[in-house]
């Protein structure tokens, strides 16, 4: 019988774990953590997930922005708000949320946050930093399966793990943290032009799926006793929902859960996580600087 990683309990159980930090700022006359976002456009997943995230910081005691852009406006236009977001001294972090419309430049994008700033852990200096392994602000979505991983007491070890999709987001940071002194797996990134990919999960430990593939895993693919993390969230129609819609993972989760030892749901799985992780990394920012008074 497999047990489920339930992301949704792990991040209430953290979110607590930062009210309480959170209250002894305030108690000690510190500034109360204060995280911002941008949202260009009406992409419903993003339109969710800030909203989560709006929810995330009331529940905690953080200060929370939402800044919302039409998807027509500059790309000059935006990094001009990016600029007075960097610039001001209550923000301790912020997100521009992805995707972004096409005539804008994501790389120019990340590239224009304050890196102390960068709740999302995606400027190059801070994926330069966790490269090789000093202090900073991690990438949101590999930060939370690295704490899944641990708070579950899941064996990493000189376990092979595979992860399969290689975005600069999810795919090769994770790979990178898995691979790190104190996991410590022996990690294989697969991707759409890797040769044998079924063979290469079949013979994996601990299977990441990160490419926005729905059911792409299969029951044939995971071995007995394999940990399984789906990070896919892919919105598909349905006609049993009120929306209209439900997220989809990358794993056939029904068939291949029962060879699992451990597996994470979609919903609540990894989401939870990434979200989570945002407060944290904000919350380190505050703390990395814990002079500055409430104002």
């Amino acid at each position: 019988m497999y047990t489920l990683i339930d992301g949704k309990k792990v991040a209430s159980e953290i979110k607590l774990e930062i009210a309480r930090e959170v209250q002894g700022l305030k108690s000690s006359g510190h500034k109360v953590p204060h995280l911002a976002a941008i949202l260009v456009g009406n992409d419903g997943s993003s339109e969710t997930y800030v909203a989560n995230k709006v929810k995330d910081c009331h529940e905690v005691g953080f200060k929370s922005t939402l800044l919302r852009y039409d998807n027509t406006i500059s790309e000059a236009f935006l990094l001009a708000r990016i600029k007075e977001l960097n610039e001001d001294k209550d923000v301790d972090g912020f997100i521009v949320q992805l995707p972004l419309p096409s005539h804008i430049s994501e790389y120019r994008v990340i590239e224009s946050i304050d890196p102390a700033k960068d709740a999302d852990g995606f400027h190059p200096v801070n994926i330069g930093r966790m490269m090789i392994g000093l202090p900073g602000y991690l990438p949101a979505t590999p930060f939370g399966i690295v704490e899944l991983i641990k708070r579950y007491n899941i064996q990493t070890s000189g376990k092979s793990c595979v992860v399969i999709g290689r975005s600069n987001i999810v795919g090769r940071p994770v790979s990178i943290l898995l691979s790190q002194k104190g996991m410590d797996a022996t990690v294989t990134l697969v991707h759409s032009r890797t040769k044998n990919i079924k063979e290469i999960v079949q013979a994996s430990d601990i299977i990441i799926a990160a490419l926005g593939s729905p059911g792409f895993v299969t029951e044939e693919m995971v071995k007995a006793g394999a940990v399984v993390i789906d990070v896919g969230t892919t919105r598909i129609e349905s006609n049993v929902t009120k929306s209209g819609f439900r997220l989809a993972g990358d794993v056939d989760f029904e068939r291949v859960a029962p060879k699992c030892a451990y597996i994470t749901p979609v919903p609540g799985g990894v989401g939870p996580m990434t979200r989570v992780s945002l407060l944290r990394n904000t919350l380190m920012a505050v703390l990395s600087n814990p002079e500055v008074p409430n104002q």
